[in-house]
């Protein structure tokens, strides 16, 4: 499995990319999934808002969009996060900027691996999700 980070028009990087890796490969793995690649990018404001206009029909900024180009069981997809909309929510939140972007980073993964959070229960599985991965990191 490949994953790579890539920045567009900011200047925000993680730490620990290896760590992070790891941590996405096992993810999918334990969901009996197989990865393929994966493209975490971070972008910015206006990137992030075209994308979520264009593919989505939501005219607003969000923390993460993810693309899925899955096929079968192998999981691929990009997965492009806005590091200002992070940011903010970290302080929303009372969490740290590193956690809210571990936190967006599985959360992308999850909807690539086939979870959704459209309705009440989706999100509720989703947020148990999360936490169960997070604690694995």
């Amino acid at each position: 499995m490949e994953i790579f980070f890539h920045r567009e028009e900011v200047k925000t990087d993680v730490k620990e990319k290896k760590r992070i890796k790891d941590w996405i490969k096992a993810t999918i793995n334990s969901e009996g999934k197989t990865g393929e690649t994966i493209n975490i990018i971070f972008t910015s404001n206006s990137k992030i808002k075209y994308l979520n206009r264009k593919y989505l029909k939501r005219n607003y900024i969000t923390d993460i969009i993810a693309f899925n180009y899955n096929r079968d069981d192998l999981i691929s997809g990009d997965l492009f996060l806005n590091p200002e909309t992070i940011k903010k929510n970290a302080g929303k939140y009372k969490t740290k900027f590193s956690e809210e972007i571990l936190r967006v980073i599985i959360h992308g993964v999850l909807h690539l691996i086939g979870y959704n959070d459209k309705n009440k229960e989706e999100k509720l599985v989703m947020k148990e999700k999360e936490n169960l991965f997070l604690e694995r990191f």
